[in-house]
């Protein structure tokens, strides 16, 4: 995260790892309702990921607790502008 603020709005990771949506649903939900940063968030896809090391953090959203490589990583849409019309 560095110094950006997370999608919720967060100072610091909500987790040791990093959120994942496991469709593009739950990603528009990320980036539709929990986007509160006041600006545009780009969606990204990861390969690769082994499902079985996913973890929930009790809401019901899940993460991988560990890096994922560069290489592993791809951007799907950049930019995407917040709905405030939910």
């Amino acid at each position: 995260m560095g110094a950006a603020r997370g999608i919720a709005g967060s100072r610091r990771p909500e987790v040791e790892g990093i959120f994942v949506c496991r469709g593009e649903e739950e990603a528009g939900f990320f980036l539709q309702v929990i986007n509160n940063t006041g600006g545009p968030a780009d969606l990204w896809s990861v390969d690769g990921i082994d499902e079985g090391l996913l973890l929930d953090n009790g809401n019901g959203f899940v993460y991988l607790p560990c890096r994922i490589p560069a290489a592993r990583v791809s951007l799907v849409r950049s930019a995407v502008p917040p709905q405030h019309d939910f």
